[in-house]
């Protein structure tokens, strides 16, 4: 099963806070088969929240649960139609999220790694343009859907 689907992608959520946009997100990871229970991710990921933001920076959060309650390693891609605040590194709002869910039990650290591959393309301008302009799901695929996916293939 691959990291990333287009069934795991929506470039329309509506939501006026981060709960919101975790749990809508959260539901594609749900409705896909990847998680076996939805209350226990998510809190997790907002118990990760806490702890430090995920907002790192030019409009991305990159939020992330590594529990029990995940059934394989999942990215689940949103954009938001109003940015919102994420307490940001820089200051700005948010408008993509890349929601992680990584299983407890995974080998070694995939969920470190999927950070890594996501921020080595996201530090580039083009790319996050891209990103922000893609005009559907398919199109997010062909800009980051093939890099998830080896990353995964590389640590199983």
């Amino acid at each position: 099963m691959n990291v990333i689907s287009e069934k795991l992608i929506n470039l329309d959520i509506v939501a006026h806070s981060k709960q919101e946009a975790v749990n809508k997100l959260g539901s594609l990871l749900r409705d896909s088969g990847r998680l076996n229970d939805f209350d226990a991710y998510i809190n997790n990921v907002i118990e990760r929240e806490k702890l430090a933001t995920t907002g790192i920076g030019f409009g991305i959060a990159i939020p992330h649960g590594k529990t029990d309650a995940v059934n394989v390693v999942s990215v689940a891609i949103g954009r938001l139609v109003e940015p919102l605040e994420w307490n940001s590194l820089d200051g700005e709002k948010v408008q993509m999220i890349f929601l992680l869910a990584v299983p407890e039990k995974s080998k070694g650290d995939e969920h470190l790694r999927i950070l890594s591959e996501l921020s080595r393309k996201l530090i580039h301008k083009d790319f996050r343009e891209r990103l922000f302009q893609a005009e559907n799901s398919s199109e997010v695929i062909s800009l980051i859907g093939e890099t998830l996916n080896k990353t995964l293939e590389a640590v199983i």
